[in-house]
C-alpha cells in the first residue's frame, strides 16, 4: 500500500504561485508514474499533470501548459506541483495519484492505484 499526503494548498491571488507537495509512504514510489488531478465545485475531477517513473516524460493538461510544471525527487518519495499565474478557476482541491503498473496512461483516473485525500487551492480575482 502506497500512503500519499499533499500539502501546500491556500488562499492565493490572481497570478501568483504556489507549490504543491505529495509525500508518499508506504513504498518507494521511484517505480510509479504519477498524476495530479483536481475538483472544482461542482464538476468532476479532471486531469492536471503527469510524471513518468524516470521523470523523463510528463503530460498537461491544455488549460495548465506553460503555467504549471510537475516534477519528482524519488530519494525524497516526492512529487511536486509548481503552479505559477495561478487564475480563478484554477480553484478545486488538487489530488496526487500513483500507478503502481507506470502504465503510463496519464489521463485516466482507472490508471492509478492510490489516491491523497486532496489539498484545496483557492484563487482569489
Amino acid at each position: 500500500q502506497v500512503q500519499l499526503v499533499e500539502s501546500g494548498g491556500t488562499l492565493v491571488q490572481a497570478g501568483g504561485s504556489l507549490r504543491l507537495s505529495c509525500v508518499a509512504s508506504g513504498r518507494t514510489i521511484s517505480r510509479y508514474d504519477m498524476g495530479w488531478f483536481r475538483q472544482a465545485p461542482g464538476k468532476e475531477r479532471e486531469f492536471v499533470a503527469a510524471i513518468r517513473w524516470t521523470g523523463g516524460r510528463t503530460d498537461y493538461a491544455d488549460s495548465v501548459k506553460g503555467r504549471f510544471t510537475l516534477s519528482r525527487d524519488n530519494a525524497k518519495n516526492t512529487v511536486y506541483l509548481q503552479m505559477s499565474s495561478l487564475k480563478p478557476e484554477d480553484t478545486a482541491v488538487y489530488y496526487c495519484a500513483a500507478d503502481g503498473r507506470s502504465s503510463w496512461y496519464p489521463k485516466a483516473e482507472s490508471s492509478y492505484d492510490w489516491w491523497g485525500q486532496g489539498t484545496q487551492v483557492t484563487v482569489s480575482s
